[in-house]
């Protein structure tokens, strides 16, 4: 070994160290808080351990202080994981996310989480909501919409009526693998995977395996399931599920868009501040509001409902309307507006909003997905 060298990796251990020393300083910290918290708590005060907008706000201080050879997107996921494990020294997270274990919900569970949570399983998006709102688990995260295929009905349906808050939101590039016990495409017989993955690799699927049965599934775990179980079956799901399922990798990112990109939303029932405030009066950028609406059925209506948004000089970034099931020809208009509802701009939009609907309802204002 050269004297250069050595002189590199004796510097690598000593740095190594005091990286050590410094993670668990940090820890050391993070108890601390938890202490205080506890003590809080024995008092009868209301404690939060989980800070969606405190997390936020130190990503994007992490993200704008780097000065690299590390990209942005990599420090703050050494970071994520740092935070996640000392966040499980103050109090160890139960996330329920619509399983099977190996969904891409589970990956944007542990990309927002980070590994320290424990993830669990849950076999509908129904039974994610009920778990949070009996408070057996901390947070939820079920998947609402896709740049592909467009939102998640069930998703959107859910939310009308549940008292749970919207606390966050992840997207994950998603990427889709066919995968079996085959080791050709010759002895495939069915592909089964969730609606939305067929429907993202249509073109793929119609050059590659024209004719082939097509079975829809409730999600792309269980499709791995099955293929590992039935001959000529194969699946398509994530490079993490063939690895659960034990399955050979047929074809990889076979997606017909390469931008494919998934929505995830945490589900909560704590309010969420504003993860910048001292910007509240010249930034919507860092925070999204969401908003369920509904409107009489008559013309302008919709305009006099999207008025306020414009007049307050906030950016609208998505409107979806569902059929109200009070009424035949009703519709509910869910809504994300740019900006914390704690902004003066967006408070005053939302009381406008108020004025020319039936029914507002906020479903929360949170963190803009940082990664």
């Amino acid at each position: 070994m050269s004297e250069d060298l050595k002189k590199i990796r004796d510097e690598i251990d000593s740095l190594d160290q005091k990286i050590q020393e410094l993670l668990n300083q940090r820890a050391s910290c993070a108890q601390k808080v938890a202490d205080a918290k506890l003590s809080e708590l024995k008092k009868g005060e209301s404690v939060t351990f989980y800070r969606p907008e405190r997390e936020a706000a130190v990503l994007r201080k992490v993200m704008e202080r780097n000065q690299g050879p590390i990209s942005n997107e990599e420090m703050a996921r050494l970071f994520r994981e740092v935070m996640s494990v000392c966040l499980a020294l103050e109090q160890p997270m139960k996330i329920a996310f619509l399983g099977p274990e190996g969904t891409f919900t589970q990956a944007a569970a542990l990309k927002h989480f980070g590994h320290s949570v424990e993830t669990i399983p849950f076999s509908s998006i129904d039974e994610v909501f009920r778990e949070v709102d009996a408070g057996s688990c901390y947070y939820g995260v079920v998947p609402v919409e896709n740049s592909t295929e467009g939102v998640i009905s069930h998703t959107l349906d859910m939310l009308i009526e549940s008292p749970l808050k919207i606390c966050g939101e992840v997207s994950l590039r998603i990427h889709q693998y066919l995968m079996g016990k085959q080791n050709s495409l010759t002895d495939i017989n069915k592909v089964y995977s969730h609606q939305q993955s067929l429907a993202q690799c249509r073109e793929w699927l119609d050059s590659n395996l024209p004719g082939i049965e097509r079975i829809p599934v409730n999600s792309n775990a269980e499709a791995a399931r099955l293929a590992s179980e039935e001959s000529g079956a194969t699946a398509i799901a994530s490079n993490a599920a063939a690895e659960i399922y034990q399955l050979n990798l047929l074809a990889q990112k076979i997606e017909d868009e390469p931008d494919n990109t998934t929505r995830f939303i945490i589900l909560g029932k704590q309010d969420v501040d504003s993860s910048n405030p001292a910007s509240l009066n010249s930034d919507h950028t860092t925070d999204k509001t969401s908003i369920m609406v509904t409107s009489a059925n008559e013309s302008g209506a919709l305009f006099d409902l999207l008025k306020p948004i414009a007049e307050n000089g906030l950016s609208m970034t998505r409107i979806e309307s569902r059929p109200s099931k009070s009424g035949l020809w009703q519709y509910l208009f869910f809504i994300d507006i740019d900006g914390h509802s704690s902004d003066p701009a967006v408070a005053n939009a939302l009381l406008e909003i108020k004025k020319h609907s039936r029914l507002l309802k906020i479903l929360g204002s949170y963190p803009k997905a940082v990664l």
